[in-house]
């Protein structure tokens, strides 16, 4: 394991120590980006670590090409006892115009740190682009991942490691409360 994925593991650990309690949806993510957001100590760690990654090229990040180059995807770490049972996992994206990735709900949520590697760049969350912060998906929720605006990293936290590529299609009904 490369020295920056067990530090991002640490740090991923430490924080899931303050946030295990709280479920996954609209209020989680306004919680986190109001304090945990860009500037605070575990969102700058978190990305610094996740840029050296890609811009050092060392393997840990976002390895797996899932559509070229420009959709890729790496597991940091599955759920255990360490990471209270999230799982840790990477997703490059990059392009200029919309870009979809592969659809999927989440089962029991999900917490998403946004990684800008281009300062245009952003991901369409549940409540819309997202650029550097925070977004959590609600339990149930569904939606195909999207960027715009250039490169970054969704680092995505999946309690119990829960996502379904085929247990929900476009135009399924989101849950009550969306």
């Amino acid at each position: 394991m490369h020295p920056n994925q067990q530090k991002l593991i640490n740090c991923a650990r430490e924080f899931f120590a303050e946030v295990e309690e709280l479920t996954p949806g609209k209020a989680l993510e306004n919680r986190l980006n109001a304090n945990y957001g860009p500037g605070t100590k575990y969102y700058e760690t978190l990305c610094t670590l996740i840029r050296q990654g890609i811009t050092n090229n060392e393997g840990w990040v976002a390895t797996d090409e899932l559509d070229g180059p420009k959709y890729r995807r790496s597991r940091i770490s599955p759920p255990c006892e360490e990471t209270r049972f999230f799982s840790i996992t990477t997703v490059y994206m990059e392009s200029e115009e919309v870009y979809r990735g592969q659809y999927h709900l989440h089962p029991y949520g999900e917490i998403n740190c946004v990684v800008q590697l281009d300062p245009s760049a952003e991901l369409m969350g549940m409540s819309g682009w997202q650029g550097s912060g925070w977004t959590s998906p609600a339990p149930g929720t569904h939606h195909y991942p999207e960027v715009r605006g250039g490169a970054l990293v969704a680092l995505f936290f999946l309690p119990a490691g829960r996502i379904s590529y085929s247990r929900a299609k476009p135009g399924d009904p989101q849950p009550v409360g969306i």
